[in-house]
């Protein structure tokens, strides 16, 4: 009734605000669902942080109960009341604890002893009527002592036992009737054993057992009698972590005072439909991890007045129908992670009116449950509630990004253009660089303008914008920047290493295969780019994965010709590239070294060597920048490891794009012959500029040119003094 009155009055309170918005508290203020629970306080009273944690169910008042089952601090009691007990043992008053003492036996004790530790000894046997003695026991803890066997009447005369714990042994089997005389048990924790079955019989005797713990035991199959024939007053049975492939109503039809079934990361894969049906007080159920492809649409229907938390989380097979929470009206909590929801509806979870808290895989479901006040992810990393990019800095930097690339390559292409070059094809090959880094800015500039697009309703754009034609085409050219990025780095380096390496030889390529190969990277890059697009029943939303629409990340729901291909091209092809780009630079460092040794000038050679080493490392080390980063997150994504979205954001927006912004720089810019060819032109243009104002006043013109002529000034006929090494395309 309490519960009732609480969740009345909170409706009530909420009625005042739009559907999406949650009152601060008891006042007029209403806040989106964004903020609720975001770890600040957005309402002046905190309103909007309390009540937070997700305890529905028995979470939190198992937690309590447990640490009151460990042993504590009891020296603030009164001394021993028992006679007899072992020396290396602490007793207070008819409680002893005996923990890590190395005992290979239970001592002996005085009959009175109400609470026994004996965890992480060395006590493998426990014999017959070993314990028969002690009638007064209530706690029994046993853990952590390697113990494999254990008699059919060990337990013999525990007529007041309540708690037994058996956990992290060597038990692998359990003799029917083990338990007999146990009638007062209301704990039995056996888990981390290898136990594999039970008999039909293990648990006569426990009539008043009410928790039964039984985690990762290995346990492949429940007695197709019911499990709870001799444990009827049982509501709280665990059973995480086990081999369990089949579940059915037999097996739980006696369980009619189930509180809490808990059987995540076990087998099982079919669920018939009345499974629950006996278990009309069933307040927490979890089937979480396991292999269940299909769920009855009415499976939850007997569980209608009693069922508070539910998680089916992480179930990837498992597809979702838009009637499976009807009858869950009482339901607080509803755990969705790790599962696509292709055709998420409102109206899927609109019958929960109590529900509280619900989480999802991806936060962009979050806008299909407005009426929740807590809904979780906030955010995947990249993009938040409120924006395609979660992070200011993000939102700033996409636009500083995109300015500094595009801007970047458009000016070497116009200066390129401009001034005579030495080597026209190495020229070409420069500007057609540039051209595909360019298309990364365009990238770039894109993703800021769907950001500014979406702003502050980005949850409800999310899935339309990742499914849209728009996405798709910005990732397909990114893809293609980076692509043909990477080729034609990788080409400008073996045409540099045959001219250094091989400067005899009659390799360098001529205009016509220059045009080939510039052709054959652009449709290889284009290809790869477009692959992903020809069939999305194998490749699924390649690009569309994210908010940024670059598919660098791998998940579970990734389709595997997708994961194949994202790793054959990021691990495979960009790889190879990037190592043999290392090892091309270094081969030639060391020619231009081993052939400047006979240089008669050593400090002129020394200084050219230590000129071609910087060029040379900082080519390389922006390639290594950019991609062993990329390499990383590749691996361990593909390793399953748990990569926060914020790294992948950082990756995209900044990692990715740095041979883009840098290009420009160190193939062009740094060159000491473009150098000069700008500072000729400036010049020239400076003659120029200052030619035509003296052309009208001839006099004064004449005056200046004698008294102040320009520092750029050359006389007819001067030949700039270019050096070999400035033209040489091995250079630059």
């Amino acid at each position: 009734p309490q519960a009732t009155a609480i969740v009345a009055s909170r409706a009530a309170v909420e009625s005042s605000c739009p559907l999406g918005q949650f009152p601060c508290g008891n006042i007029s203020v209403c806040l989106p669902q964004a903020l609720q629970c975001n770890g600040h306080k957005d309402c002046h009273n905190g309103a909007d942080e309390r009540h937070c944690g997700d305890n529905t169910g028995w979470a939190d008042l198992f937690g309590r109960t447990l640490q009151t089952a460990n042993p504590v601090d009891r020296s603030f009691l009164d001394g021993c009341y028992l006679q007899e007990y072992p020396e290396m043992c602490d007793c207070i008053q008819t409680e002893v604890e005996c923990v890590e003492v190395s005992l290979q036996d239970v001592p002996q004790l005085s009959p009175n002893v109400t609470w026994l530790s004996l965890r992480s000894n060395k006590i493998q046997l426990l014999s017959d009527n070993v314990f028969s003695k002690y009638s007064a026991l209530e706690r029994l803890f046993l853990q952590n002592n390697g113990l494999q066997t254990i008699s059919r009447y060990a337990f013999s005369g525990l007529y007041m036992l309540k708690r037994l714990f058996l956990s992290e042994n060597l038990i692998t089997s359990l003799s029917p009737g083990v338990f007999r005389d146990l009638h007062q048990l209301q704990w039995l924790v056996l888990d981390h054993n290898p136990l594999r079955s039970l008999s039909q019989d293990t648990f006569v005797g426990l009539q008043s057992l009410k928790y039964l713990s039984m985690v990762d035991i290995s346990l492949q199959w429940l007695s197709h009698t019911s499990f709870c024939q001799h444990m009827p007053a049982l509501d709280w049975l665990d059973l995480v972590g086990n081999q369990i492939k089949t579940l059915n109503h037999s097996i739980l039809k006696t369980c009619s005072k189930l509180e809490v079934l808990l059987l995540m990361d076990n087998k099982i894969r079919t669920v018939p439909e009345n499974t629950f049906q006996s278990l009309w007080k069933l307040a927490e159920l979890d089937l979480s991890s396991n292999r269940i492809s299909e769920l009855p649409k009415d499976i939850f229907k007997s569980l209608s007045k009693s069922l508070l938390k539910l998680n089916i989380s992480h179930n990837p097979l498992l597809h979702i129908h838009h009637s499976h929470f009807n009858h869950l009206t009482h339901l607080q909590s509803l755990a969705l992670e790790g599962m696509e929801i292709p055709d998420i509806q409102t109206k899927m979870f609109l019958p929960m009116g109590n529900l509280s808290h619900i989480y999802f895989k991806k936060f962009q479901y979050c806008s299909y449950a407005p009426h929740v006040r807590s809904c979780k992810p906030n955010t995947d990393g990249i993009s938040s509630f409120e924006d395609l990019l979660a992070n200011i800095v993000l939102r700033v930097s996409v636009w500083v990004m995109a300015f500094i690339t595009c801007f970047g390559n458009l000016f070497v292409i116009g200066m390129r253009s401009l001034i005579q070059a030495e080597n026209n094809l190495h020229a070409a090959c420069i500007k057609v660089l540039c051209c595909a880094d360019c298309l990364m800015g365009v990238y770039l500039f894109f993703v800021g303008v769907f950001d500014v697009k979406f702003r502050g309703q980005y949850n409800r754009n999310a899935l339309l914008w990742m499914e849209s034609v728009e996405c798709r085409t910005i990732g397909f050219l990114a893809m293609l920047s980076s692509e043909v990025s990477v080729l034609l780095l990788t080409y400008l380096t073996l045409e540099k290493f045959l001219v250094i390496v091989f400067p005899f030889s009659n390799l360098r390529p001529g205009k016509l295969q220059t045009a080939v190969v510039l052709a054959s990277i652009w449709l290889l890059g284009f290809i790869i780019a477009a692959v992903p697009l020809m069939d999305e029943n194998l490749f699924g939303n390649y690009y569309g994965r994210n908010g940024v629409c670059f598919p660098l990340h791998s998940d579970r729901q990734e389709k595997p010709t997708a994961k194949g291909y994202s790793t054959g091209i990021f691990l495979g092809l960009n790889l190879v590239a990037f190592l043999g780009i290392i090892l091309s630079y270094s081969s030639m460092f060391y020619s231009i070294y081993k052939t400047g040794i006979n240089a008669t000038d050593l400090r002129s050679r020394l200084h050219r060597d230590v000129a071609v080493a910087n060029r040379f490392f900082f080519i390389v080390f922006s390639d290594a920048l950019c991609w062993i980063p990329i390499f990383l997150v590749k691996v361990l994504s593909l390793l399953e490891v748990d990569i926060p979205g914020t790294i992948s954001s950082w990756v995209v927006i900044f990692i990715l794009p740095i041979n883009s912004a840098l290009n420009p720089i160190l193939y062009t810019l740094t060159t000491s012959f473009f150098r000069e060819q700008v500072e000729l032109l400036l010049c020239r243009w400076q003659r120029r500029s200052t030619l035509k104002k003296d052309r009208k006043n001839f006099t004064s013109s004449t005056i200046f040119m004698e008294t102040s002529r320009p520092s750029c000034y050359q006389p007819p006929g001067y030949i700039p003094r270019v050096s070999l090494r400035d033209t040489d395309p091995r250079y630059g």
